[in-house]
Parts: C-alpha cells; sequence; structure tokens
C-alpha cells in the first residue's frame, strides 16, 4: 500500500509541477485533465502527508520520552503519542478507503426513473412523494432537476417519471436508491382504515458521456412527434413539440415532452435512451461478475427490495445495511443523507473485507 502511496504522491507532484507551467492552459483538453486528476488525488495525497507526519510525531515522542526525566513532562508526551498512534490506525483505514478502485461513473450526473409497482393508485400516490423527496434532496445538494417524462393521474399520483440530476458526484451517492422501495399506510383512497402496502421501483441510471461508445443505428429507430400531453407549462400543449423514440432492438420506448422545442426534448430524448441502453450493458456484466456482486451492500439487482416506509410507525428501514431511522417526515421531505452515508460506508466496508481476504490468500 505504502509503495503504491508513495507512487501517487510523486504524480501528484508532477501534476503541480505541469499545472505551475506557463502556456499550461493552451491545451485545454490536457489542462482538464491534469485538474481533474489533481481533484482525484488531493484527498488522498493530504492523507498520506497527515500520516507521515503522525508517524514522525511518534518517532519524536518516543525520542523524547527516553531522555525526558520530568514527571509531568513525560505525562504530557505520553498523551501526545496515544493521540499520534490514535490518528495513525484512523489514517490507515481513510487510505485504505481512498485506495479502493473507484467506480468510473461516480462523477457523472444520473438518470432516475421511478415506476409505480404493486397498489394501484396508493402506488403512484408514493411514485410521486419519493420523486418530491429527490427533488429536496437535490435542492439541498445545490443540484439541478430537470423532468424528462412524466406520466400522472388524476388525485396527484404519477404512474411513472423520469429526471436528470447534474451534479458534481450524483451517481456515487444517488446509485444506492435502485431497488423496490415499499410503503406501509392507510392510504388516502381507503376509507376502511385499513394498513396496505404498495411498492415503486427506482432505477438510477448514470449519464452517457459522447465517447462512450453506445451505437445506435438510425434504421433501429422510430421517431414520433406529438403534442405534449397532461399538465404542461405555457405553450406545451400547443405545437409537436413532444418526442417519442422507440427503439426497436431493445423495445425501449422513451418519451420526452417537458422543453418547449422539440429539438430540446428530442436531445433529452436520446440523452434517456443512451443511458438506458449503457445502463442494460452495466447489469449485464453486473451479473456477470459475481465477486463484484458479492462485495457490494444488497445484490445490486433492480428487483430488490431495499427500503420500507412505515407510516404508522414514522420509521424508515433500509433493509440492506439494517438501519432502522424514525424519522419519516423528514426523510420524505428530502432528508436522506444519514440513509446514503451508512450504504456508503458499508460498501466501503464490504470491499475492504474483500481486499483483505484476497490479500490473505
Amino acid at each position: 500500500m505504502f509503495d503504491k502511496l508513495d507512487d501517487l504522491l510523486r504524480k501528484f507532484e508532477e501534476i503541480m509541477n505541469e499545472l505551475s507551467e506557463p502556456g499550461v492552459t493552451e491545451n485545454q483538453e490536457r489542462f482538464r485533465a491534469l485538474m481533474k486528476e489533481q481533484s482525484d488525488l488531493t484527498p488522498i495525497v493530504e492523507a498520506y502527508k497527515e500520516y507521515k507526519k503522525c508517524n514522525q510525531d511518534i518517532e519524536d515522542s518516543l525520542m523524547m520520552l527516553d531522555e525526558e526525566s520530568d514527571p509531568d513532562m513525560k505525562e504530557m508526551l505520553k498523551e501526545e503519542l496515544a493521540t499520534a498512534k490514535k490518528r495513525v490506525e484512523e489514517l490507515e483505514r481513510e487510505l485504505k478507503i481512498l485506495l479502493l478502485p473507484k467506480d468510473p461513473n461516480d462523477d457523472k450526473n444520473v438518470i432516475v426513473e421511478i415506476r409505480a409497482g404493486a397498489g394501484g393508485d396508493e402506488a403512484a400516490l408514493f411514485a410521486a412523494e419519493i420523486y418530491r423527496m429527490y427533488v429536496h434532496y437535490a435542492e439541498s445538494r445545490r443540484w439541478k432537476v430537470e423532468t424528462a417524462e412524466v406520466e400522472e393521474i388524476g388525485i396527484g399520483g404519477m404512474k411513472s417519471v423520469t429526471f436528470m440530476v447534474t451534479g458534481q458526484g450524483a451517481y456515487s451517492v444517488l446509485k444506492y436508491e435502485s431497488g423496490v422501495h415499499r410503503v406501509q399506510r392507510v392510504p388516502e383512497t381507503e376509507s376502511g382504515g385499513r394498513i396496505h402496502t404498495s411498492t415503486i421501483s427506482v432505477a438510477v441510471m448514470p449519464e452517457v458521456d459522447e465517447d462512450i461508445d453506445i451505437v445506435i443505428e438510425d434504421k433501429d429507430i422510430r421517431i414520433d412527434v406529438m403534442r405534449a400531453s397532461g399538465n404542461g407549462g405555457q405553450c406545451v400543449n400547443t405545437t409537436d413539440s413532444a418526442v417519442r423514440l422507440t427503439h426497436y432492438p431493445s423495445g425501449i420506448v422513451v418519451y420526452s415532452q417537458t422543453e418547449k422545442s422539440q429539438i430540446q426534448n428530442k436531445a433529452k430524448a436520446f440523452a434517456l435512451l443512451r443511458a438506458k441502453l449503457y445502463d442494460i450493458e452495466q447489469q449485464q456484466r453486473h451479473d456477470a461478475e459475481a465477486e463484484m456482486r458479492r462485495s457490494q451492500i444488497g445484490t445490486g439487482d433492480r428487483s430488490e427490495k431495499i427500503r420500507t416506509y412505515n407510516f404508522p410507525q414514522g420509521r424508515v428501514t433500509d433493509h440492506r445495511i439494517n438501519l432502522t431511522l424514525y424519522k419519516l417526515d423528514k426523510v420524505m421531505n428530502g432528508d436522506i443523507q444519514e440513509i446514503l452515508d451508512a450504504c456508503i460506508a458499508a460498501d466501503q466496508a464490504a470491499k475492504l473485507a474483500k481486499m483483505n481476504e484476497s490479500q490473505g490468500r
């Protein structure tokens, strides 16, 4: 591990030297690559530098302890020694986590698709609430949310909704939301007062960069344009601005109606289609890699029930990590960071355990 850290430290110094050279911004592509590398390496380099300093502090304290005769000074040096040793242990763990292989999609924006499952109108109402939960969460992170497609029902529910979240590291956090979400409550549509269980599915897909090779042949696509339906803003229902793409090989149909311009809706629809095709490819690869699957929290399967929202008890339970919180109102209002942090920590712990296991063989 420390050989690798020394190599990364040298690499970081080389990058900093190159960034300090005059004319470095003339090649913008190279400049952006250097800035990204610098950003990626900075947390590792800072932690490693602190680790080395703490080790030096330990050596200095031990040397001074041997030479010191004053009892008060000895006691102070012992305290400093204990603090430095504790920090070294913490930094070793931090460095192991920082050196874990990074998901190449983590820095990307995301496309989120929510679909009502079992439960009829109640499931559609819950889908709309979960959509609002994610919007509130994104707003708290100052991320931008754009709705691409929504199929509403008359009582304020959504049969389905697809939206894009633009923000640094959005995928690294929201990827843990993929799966089946279950709600237990007395439905507003139910007069008998019985608790019902309904479900929705959430799919979180990374936005696909142009340089990723997702081939969409013209012959494989049908493009339909039409007037947008449902609750639209001014001008939405008066022009043929909505776009529907049908991809014959996969059977995927995407629909974009939220922009006033047909060109904008077409671009958004193609972005959604590329993301879905990439997601299918990723899922197939994921299913084939049993080892990776075992090193993640949950199974990574879209049909896996990941969370229950129990309204009578005011609790939220994430089944993958056995976490239960009694703050349902706050969670539904977008306060989901504690759950996401716990998922990230559990995922890191599982990957560290897997790494230690493979090194111990």
